[in-house]
């Protein structure tokens, strides 16, 4: 689990080789630390270094500047756009997140292309078909191997710029009450006396968190679109309900280099939507299981209090560098809690299932009919051991890393609950929350899976015999004396 939501507290890091090896400017020096993944922000969370008139609060200008893309090379021609784009950052007061600019900030990183110089583009009316074709075969199969019906009315085939669209209100409601909470923690720790004597700084300083943390989550998920193959790539459902989604420039991406054709890639990926898209459609508690885990690790955040008042209490209001080099120094690292832990550990276990059960259930309908199913799936799984693009956003945006040895738990878990009760009752678990496997299960999968669990239909008709037995009797039976 990361113990850095958001990017908070990180050190700069050291580059590896030749003269880039010496070690940063610690107040956002150097070159890269703006790029760094996990935490675009590197050791100057509010970039303001590169700002004109902001010299002595950090390094140089250019790649440094976490404002950079919107700000363009600040150029004396750019200054005016520039200081006009940081006034409506100043005056942003809406939540916790500035969401306009994390819009644009993503679409930007998207515009921008991917580090092997692919570009976005529009999806023509031939990749339409093809993934339509796709999710339509791929629904096929699945009736086959599980018991839930599709859940996706429609296919569509989405740009990276539509996906950053299109996911974003999902982004909103996992990503606001973490950045809700880590603002009122700081908040809350202010002195009284501080918060009269600061107001107008205060003020700022919820207008820069709120552009800070819109501007980490708008370069996560832009650069996130970039990798993604589907709009269930993280395991939750992203996208609009009922719509199986697929990104052609990506999975043309991804199939590059694996020697599979690339129709097969397609329908493979195509059936991992929409088993996912299935479960999320037919499991009506699922979603708001996953994103209450979030809200509940959101509101275990608390802050290093005793840190926060010893810097606090040396601040000088009319000295806003002095803030800036304590956020450097990381005085705003969240603490871990048990609440945050459990909370943690719930939703590692529910995503776990969810893509341990979309493993089992895609491998059972592939493999007799992809001859390349069994690399496409390994493929997967190490993308995912190796810290994804999912993994790695996650950890940036709410502090949680998946892993993989859970996913394969899991699935193994599930098929050997195939093999022991059958499709039915596979699928029968997903009715209930507090049927499913436990993170100890997973542990010990076979346990699980030869456990004798009780029968309800024969739980309900002792009842029901219970009842009639406690009714009063008489000769004919209507209760009567």
């Amino acid at each position: 689990m990361s113990d850095t939501p958001f990017g908070f507290g990180l050190p700069p890091e050291e580059p590896e080789n030749g003269d880039e090896g010496k070690k940063k400017d610690p107040a956002g020096g150097g070159q890269g630390s703006g790029g760094q993944p996990g935490n675009p922000f590197g050791a100057n969370p509010f970039g303001f270094g590169g700002l004109p008139g902001m010299g002595g609060l950090g390094g140089q200008g250019g790649a440094d500047n976490p404002f950079a893309a919107m700000f363009g090379s600040l150029n004396p021609n750019d200054l005016g756009a520039a200081f006009q784009q940081l006034g409506q950052m100043l005056s942003y007061e809406g939540g916790p997140v500035n969401w306009d600019m994390a819009k644009q900030i993503a679409r930007q990183v998207v515009a921008q292309g991917t580090a092997d110089g692919t570009k976005d583009a529009s999806v023509g009316p031939a990749e339409k078909s093809a993934v339509e074709e796709a999710v339509r075969l791929a629904d096929l199969w699945l009736d086959q191997v599980t018991s839930l019906p599709s859940g996706a009315n429609t296919a569509v085939a989405w740009s990276r710029a539509e996906w950053v669209e299109a996911t974003l209100p999902a982004w909103q409601q996992l990503v606001d009450p973490v950045a809700e909470r880590v603002g009122a923690a700081m908040g809350d720790v202010l002195p009284e006396e501080m918060q009269a004597m600061a107001g107008p700084l205060i003020g700022m300083m919820r207008s820069m968190g709120g552009a800070m943390f819109g501007q980490q989550i708008g370069q996560a998920v832009g650069a996130l679109a970039g990798e993604v193959v589907g709009s269930t790539d993280v395991g939750l459902p992203l996208g609009p309900a009922n719509r199986a989604a697929l990104l052609p420039l990506n999975i043309e991406a991804f199939g590059k280099d694996l020697g599979v054709p690339s129709d097969e890639v397609r329908l493979y990926l195509a059936l991992r939507e929409a088993a996912h898209q299935r479960l999320f459609a037919h499991v009506p508690w699922l979603r708001a299981h996953l994103f209450g885990a979030v809200e509940g690790y959101a509101r275990g955040i608390t802050v290093d209090t005793s840190k926060l008042e010893e810097a606090v209490g040396q601040l000088d209001p009319t000295q806003p560098e002095q803030l800036q080099e304590a956020l450097q120094q990381g005085m705003f690292q969240p603490e871990d809690t048990p609440q945050q832990k459990a909370a943690l550990a719930r939703l590692e276990t529910a995503l776990a299932l969810v893509e341990g059960w979309v493993d089992a259930v895609v491998h059972e309908a592939a493999k007799s009919r992809l001859t390349s199913a069994d690399a496409l799936r390994e493929t997967l799984r190490r993308r995912r051991a190796s810290g994804g693009p999912a993994e790695q956003t996650f950890a940036t945006l709410i502090g949680l890393e998946l892993r993989p040895r859970r996913l394969r738990d899991a699935a193994r878990l599930w098929a050997s609950l195939t093999d022991a009760r059958g499709v039915d009752g596979r699928d029968g678990l997903w009715e209930h929350p507090d049927m499913l496997p436990t993170a100890t299960d997973l542990d010990d999968p076979d346990g699980f899976v030869h456990r004798e669990h009780l029968d309800f239909s024969e739980l309900d008709k002792m009842l029901g015999e219970a009842a009639k037995g406690d009714a009063p009797e008489d000769g004919d039976g209507d209760g009567k004396e």
